[in-house]
């Protein structure tokens, strides 16, 4: 008897349905084809224990399971289930008679139960996209796949659920979230706040800046200066994702496995790799490519500390998904892409030593270990970084002082109104929503500066021998500032508050 049963494959962000069809025959042997690797192949020792502790018996006859389309390469356990249910149905074990309105996917145990799979949420949009009506999976991932709407999802603890559902008609428990109410019940009080920063309140402008823009940052400063607590308060003060933003960061976590009981996510986040990471683990990739650090701080915030100390080779791969915000990683049989449109923040210490032209300090560098130290980040990756500021230590009247600084809540709320402006001026271009994302026509269009503004920006530009690139940015940031305070538009004191944004660029820096 032949029975088809389908499953799906997930390849980039974006699933395939997979047919499986068992054909049990006269004859012994199990054969599996349809390009498995051996997670898939190994299934049957699983299934045969599965099926055996659960009261099922497994045909000892010829089993033949094909995966179609067969030039696809099926990888990982989570099949376990859909053949274990094809087994059971084309042995006559179960009744099948609507079989093919449900995708079934899930990795089994010895004793039946059922272990969490990845991608649950790239699979339930490709079902509902294909006219699916059902979709069974282990419990741990149903939230997830709970999101889509239209589709109804059961999460099923044990093999003899499913069944009992087909073969004695027994419903199953259905799993519904109701995504905008769960999504808005998230959007609770930031874990890091604002207010526990003593001083440098030049920095939490320039923070404000970044996040209300969506520009790329690097702190500047000695030890102890405060720049990865600051870093790690940036997210609280970046604007609500929006439902849009929350699918597709939570479709990229799925594909890693890294949502399970959560469902939709709904607080942007934040990546700090080690400064030991390799390039492939940076930008994704593999033999099976895997999204890397910068696709998962998609929408969110990618903070790499001690710039310096990462290999070059890792930060060199940066610079195009910097651009284009997003990386496509090609192998000889098949190419995926993965949206990377996150905000750089970094820091670094200006020298070796970690302290830069101070007199107190422990450890001096001379300008040539520093100069050899900086060198270490190239210039073309500097250049995507739009905003480069000097932290300096904060003084003792200033740590001690009881009086807090300004809340994250209060900050956020001028970031949203100021992005809210750059929506509403980006409306009629599909993938631009704020500042940082302008092109040369929406710089040309929206940055346009009066005979002040320009006389200034042409006296730094000359003065401090910066890039056609660097030009691009400071007209970038002097329009997020300009929103910032609601002004239409770009002022001469503006684009002079962003061209200070640019240390790194000046020949002085090291003098």
């Amino acid at each position: 008897m032949l029975v088809k049963v389908y499953g799906s494959a997930v390849f980039g962000v974006e699933a395939t349905t997979i047919a499986v069809e068992v054909n049990i025959d006269k004859g012994i042997g199990y054969h599996l084809v349809g390009l498995p690797d051996n997670a898939v192949k190994e299934s049957s020792f699983r299934i045969a224990a599965a099926l055996q502790n659960n009261g099922y018996k497994f045909p000892g006859k010829k089993i033949i399971v094909n995966m179609a389309p067969a030039d696809l390469r099926k990888e990982g356990s989570a099949y376990d289930l859909t053949f274990a249910i094809g087994i059971l149905a084309a042995s006559g074990q179960i009744k099948a008679e609507n079989i093919s309105e449900y995708i079934i996917m899930g990795e089994l145990s010895l004793d039946g139960s059922l272990q969490p799979i990845k991608g649950a949420l790239p699979i339930a949009i490709k079902a509902k996209q294909e006219g699916f009506k059902y979709f069974i999976l282990p419990e741990q991932n149903a939230k997830e796949a709970a999101i889509v709407s239209g589709l109804k999802v059961f999460g099923v603890k044990n093999i003899k659920d499913v069944c009992e559902h087909f073969d004695k008609d027994i419903e199953l428990p259905e799993t519904i979230v109701n995504t905008r109410e769960e999504f808005y019940n998230h959007l609770n009080h930031p874990e890091h706040d604002f207010a526990d920063v003593k001083g440098q309140e030049s920095i939490k402008r320039c923070m404000e800046i970044a996040a209300a823009g969506g520009h790329n940052i690097i702190l500047i400063g000695p030890p102890g200066a405060g720049k990865t607590m600051l870093a790690k308060r940036l997210p609280s003060i970046l604007p609500p994702m929006t439902l849009h933003e929350a699918l597709e960061t939570t479709k990229i976590h799925s594909v890693v496995g890294k949502v399970k009981d959560h469902g939709l996510m709904a607080q942007r986040p934040f990546r700090s790799p080690h400064h030991t990471i390799s390039d492939v683990a940076l930008v994704g990739g593999g033999a099976y490519p895997q999204p890397g650090e910068i696709s998962l701080s998609h929408n969110g915030v990618l903070f790499l500390d001690e710039l310096p100390e990462f290999k070059r080779s890792v930060l060199e791969v940066m610079r195009q998904p910097l651009e284009d915000r997003e990386v496509t990683i090609s192998r000889a049989k098949f190419t995926v892409t993965y949206p990377s449109s996150f905000m750089l923040v970094a820091s670094m210490n200006p020298s070796p030593g970690g302290y830069f032209n101070d007199p107190d300090a422990p450890v001096t560098s001379s300008p040539a270990e520093m100069q050899r130290y900086l060198s270490k980040i190239s210039g073309p990756l500097l250049d995507r970084i739009d905003i480069h500021i000097e932290v300096t230590p904060v003084p003792f009247d200033k740590l001690s002082e009881d009086r807090k600084g300004e809340n994250s809540i209060d900050i956020r709320k001028r970031v949203t109104k100021a992005r809210e402006l750059q929506t509403e001026r980006f409306q009629e271009f599909e993938h631009i929503h704020y500042n940082a994302q302008m092109g040369t026509k929406q710089i040309t269009k929206f940055c346009k500066l009066d005979t002040t503004s320009k006389n200034l920006l042409k006296t730094a530009m000359e003065r401090l021998n910066l890039s056609a690139r660097a030009y691009d940015r400071i007209l970038k940031v002097s329009r997020t500032i300009a929103d910032l305070e609601a002004s239409e538009e770009i002022k001469s004191n503006h684009i002079s508050e962003a061209i200070q944004y640019r240390s790194l660029d000046r020949d002085g820096w090291l003098g």
